[in-house]
């Protein structure tokens, strides 16, 4: 492959965003399998305590490494951290809408359903995260000359 296409794929944010968002599921989902192996095989729904906590992991790893890698951004941590769950709740709040009606409603198998949703919910994290988890002010040039 020629070397600069190649740079240009990996400087691509989309490409960038997709492939953060994959190590990061790939992560989540071990944490689910270690916390779960570790501490909650033998509790009662120790399943959802697993899923809660690698959960809660994986936004705070997604959150660090698409701000530095795919939307590189100084400061208003606190700020921008809040922007991202919040962008993560409303891309939650979709699938689970979303999810039932294709299912029930529409009648769509449950598989094909959650590509369809998965695919959407993509779109809604990119642009959120570009848009409104790490947006800066363009500073007016006229006003601070």
């Amino acid at each position: 492959m020629d070397q600069s296409i190649f740079s240009c794929v990996l400087n691509n944010q989309r490409f960038k965003f997709l492939a953060v968002g994959a190590i990061n599921t790939v992560v989540g989902y071990l944490l689910f399998v270690g916390l779960y192996g570790l501490l909650f095989a033998n509790i009662p729904f120790g399943y959802l305590a697993s899923l809660a906590m690698s959960y809660a992991g994986a936004i705070v790893l997604a959150f660090f490494l698409y701000r530095r890698f795919v939307f590189p951004v100084a400061g208003h941590l606190l700020k921008d951290f809040v922007r991202f769950v919040g962008v993560y709740a409303v891309s939650i709040g979709i699938n689970a809408l979303a999810l039932p009606g294709l299912v029930e409603i529409l009648h769509v198998d449950p598989l094909l359903a959650q590509a369809i949703i998965l695919i959407a919910t993509t779109l809604v994290s990119y642009f959120g995260h570009r848009y409104f988890s790490f947006r800066r002010r363009v500073p007016d040039t006229l006003t601070e000359v």
